[in-house]
């Protein structure tokens, strides 16, 4: 019998530890719950079980007087065992000392811990153990041995293999991944009667797979994810892209009772789903992952009763009588009485002929949180300067020996928020190259080379994976000639966000002028409903 994922607590207060220890044995039949006084054995055990590489769920530790302070034997923690979540142990009222406050709030500026908990003080406690079960629950959804709902097996650099775990992850979908030559992965195609399959293979919680599915396959067989319309009534609104904006819009306009539908050509999020975690949007003081937050989003929005259409794209939108109607690849058309556009934009790509056929084979555009554990000790390069791109860097340095994040301008403070700038300036395995920018790329069947360019030189350096998080190209060329757009793509609005077609709005990162930050795309989603309501009002009274 394989051994249970460990929940370590360590508390030199006596009575603390006993109250901790009998709050933690509610998780004792599915965890191996070890408590004690001493951070040094703490460590020791830690260690051993890095050495053996086994699971380690939880470590919760209070700051102690001992030489080796519990913040910082959960900086080693972090090192040892990059998966577990950690938190600092404190007492009722303990964030008003100074000293601790300091120790709560670098210690979680560098990323070393997930946050602090309150040491129980009743029993039951219910408080803490909302904060273990968070943590749990975060800390299973990425780790959980064994098989998930859905299990991908393929070639780890198969460009296929990671558009359909991409697909899955951001669309957070639990699923486990086991390259082709495992034993597990070997274990699972015998099973399924595929043994030496060439192309990924997914299993479904029913047994059965899928050979090489297509994404659109995927979601409807997989996850259950609508890709076709069960009917083609008229719909009041029709929101295309499913990013912040799109999935504000669309609670807000069906939690006041307009028939809405979604389009959204990829994932569920848009590309602040691929965020692994977002730190300064309001209500999240642990942080939250874009994908979290979208799919947060996306059953609020399901539950007022949000019509949701994945893995199809709009490709046209004309004006009909008071309406218009919206083409949809698949050949689906709809009619309805108005439209928001919250496409989002799409990272900008390097137009190196060398990149191209490496997509998936350790070239990335954007950051799949299902990427990062395949390049555990290996040397990754991330393009960018922005918030995005310093949230990859921060989440792959969990796992590579070594990220480079290269950036063309003189610096990074003018791009991405501060909290960021002290989570790199803390990470030694992270360093920042200013003035570069690269020019070319090698690999046979996957990346291997990296040639750089600074103000100086050349340099061809070796690399496992680079992922591109630059610039922003609004996907609006499908658009008709009467939606105006500025020079660079963007949809020009009005201060009500109506676009140059009446009934036609633009929210979010596509809409010339916005503010790209995921707080003021939900905002601009919540506040067009009621421009949609006053349009609505307006066509119905000409009727």
């Amino acid at each position: 019998m394989s051994e249970l994922p460990l929940i370590l607590a360590v508390d030199e207060d006596p009575v603390a530890l006993e109250r901790i220890t009998g709050e933690l044995q509610r998780y004792a039949r599915d965890y191996r719950v070890v408590c004690g006084p001493s951070t040094g054995v703490a460590l020791k055990q830690l260690e051993a079980m890095g050495e053996r590489d086994a699971a380690v769920a939880i470590v919760l530790a209070a700051r102690g007087t001992q030489d080796l302070k519990g913040e910082e034997l959960l900086e080693r923690v972090h090192d040892l065992h990059p998966h577990a979540k950690r938190a600092l142990l404190i007492p009722w009222g303990g964030w008003a000392d100074e000293e601790t406050a300091d120790a709560i709030r670098t210690a979680m500026a560098l990323g070393y811990i997930d946050y602090y908990a309150l040491k129980p003080w009743s029993t039951p406690d219910e408080l803490f153990h909302r904060l273990v079960s968070e943590l749990l629950h975060e800390w299973r959804r990425a780790n959980a041995p064994g098989r998930r709902e859905i299990t991908v097996i393929a070639d780890p650099w198969s460009p296929r293999g990671y558009e359909l775990r991409n697909l899955l992850a951001r669309n957070g979908v639990p699923h486990a991944f086991h390259t082709c030559d495992s034993d597990e992965g070997a274990q699972f195609l015998r099973g399924c009667g595929q043994e030496g399959a060439d192309v990924p293979v997914v299993l479904l919680p029913d047994g059965n797979a899928l050979v090489d599915p297509k994404p659109e396959d995927l979601a409807q067989h997989g996850t259950g994810m609508r890709t076709e319309l069960d009917d083609h009534d008229a719909f009041d609104v029709v929101i295309v892209g499913a990013g912040p904006a799109g999935l504000a819009a669309a609670v807000y306009a069906s939690s006041e009772g307009l028939r809405a539908l979604v389009v959204e050509r990829e994932s569920i999020g848009g590309q602040a789903g691929s965020s692994t975690r977002i730190r300064n949007y309001l209500g999240f003081a642990r942080g939250v992952s874009g994908a979290e937050l979208a799919q947060r989003a996306y059953q609020q929005a399901w539950v007022f009763g949000t019509t949701f259409l994945l893995t199809r794209h709009v490709t046209g939108v004309r004006t009909e009588g008071a309406g218009h109607v919206v083409s949809i690849s698949g050949e689906t058309e709809v009619e309805t009485r108005s439209v928001i556009l919250a496409m989002g934009v799409a990272y900008r790509r390097l137009e190196i002929p060398a990149l191209e056929g490496l997509e998936g084979a350790g070239v990335f555009y954007g950051s799949s949180p299902s990427e990062a554990r395949q390049f555990t000790g290996a040397s990754v390069f991330v393009v960018g300067g922005a918030n995005a791109a310093g949230q990859a860097a921060v989440h792959l340095s969990r796992y590579a020996e070594r990220v480079t994040i290269l950036v063309r301008g003189q610096s990074l403070a003018a791009t991405m928020s501060q909290y960021l700038l002290d989570e790199i300036t803390g990470k030694e395995n992270i360093d920042v190259r200013l003035s570069t920018e690269v020019v070319d790329a090698e690999g046979d069947g996957r990346l291997e080379t990296l040639t750089l360019r600074d103000e100086d030189n050349e340099t061809t350096e070796a690399t496992d994976a680079l992922f591109i998080l630059i610039g922003a190209q609004p996907r609006t060329e499908w658009l008709p000639a009467e939606i105006e757009r500025d020079a660079r793509g963007f949809v020009t609005t009005g201060a009500d966000f109506e676009t140059t077609v009446p009934g036609v709005f633009a929210i979010g990162d596509v809409r010339a002028g916005s503010v790209k930050r995921v707080a003021s795309a939900v905002g601009e989603g919540s506040v067009v409903i009621q421009r949609v309501h006053q349009y609505l009002e307006s066509t119905t009274s000409l009727v």
